[in-house]
């Protein structure tokens, strides 16, 4: 019974992760991004967001993950940002094939695109394909290993597959860029208490 609720509550975890990640994704689609994403991406600030993710102040730490999230989907500029939001249009309408099918031709000719990896990484994981998942996000921390989503992403996928040793150590990394994330303390906890 105990194992039932722990699993459970990972359940219940995990969805409103993925509900957060796709509402930051609804509010790039706003005329704001679209605006920002014709200018030149500067990755010169990236760096003290990555610090203030780190600060006492709650409006810093919120400004600064909303700022990175920005900039990694800003990476290919405007033509990026088009094909990631056709892509989760397509995946909105129930289209999963064809959601796919655009990140992995924007992949294919951006390889280099952590965003698209990302993204491609999410509908893997929504879909249940833990595997893809996983192979998706580490692709992403290989391009940008701060990237928290996807050492976020891949403790999820470790622990959906029962690699919790695994997850434990996605999630303390994911931990180490953003260590205000109470969901990946929460899920340290859990997958700690599933080894036993």
């Amino acid at each position: 019974m105990h194992r039932r609720i722990q699993c459970l509550i990972l359940k219940i975890t995990v969805a409103r992760f993925v509900d957060r990640q796709q509402a930051a994704i609804s509010r790039y689609r706003c005329d704001k991004l679209s605006r920002e994403s014709q200018t030149p991406m500067d990755n010169s600030p990236v760096q003290q967001f990555l610090e203030n993710l780190h600060s006492d102040d709650e409006s810093t730490r919120d400004t600064a993950t909303q700022e990175l999230w920005r900039f990694w989907f800003n990476q290919k500029g405007m033509h990026g940002v088009d094909v990631l939001r056709r892509s989760q249009m397509a995946y909105d309408a129930g289209d999963f094939a064809g959601a796919e099918m655009i990140l992995s031709t924007l992949i294919n000719n951006q390889p280099d695109f952590a965003e698209a990896w990302n993204r491609r990484a999410v509908f893997h994981y929504m879909q249940g394909n833990h595997e893809q998942s996983l192979a998706d996000c580490q692709m992403v921390t290989q391009l940008n290993p701060h990237h928290f989503g996807a050492w976020h992403g891949m403790g999820l996928c470790h622990a959906a597959l029962g690699n919790f040793r695994e997850a434990i150590q996605a999630f303390r990394k994911a931990l180490e860029i953003q260590p205000y994330a109470l969901i990946n303390q929460k899920l340290i906890l859990e997958c700690t208490a599933r080894l036993s």
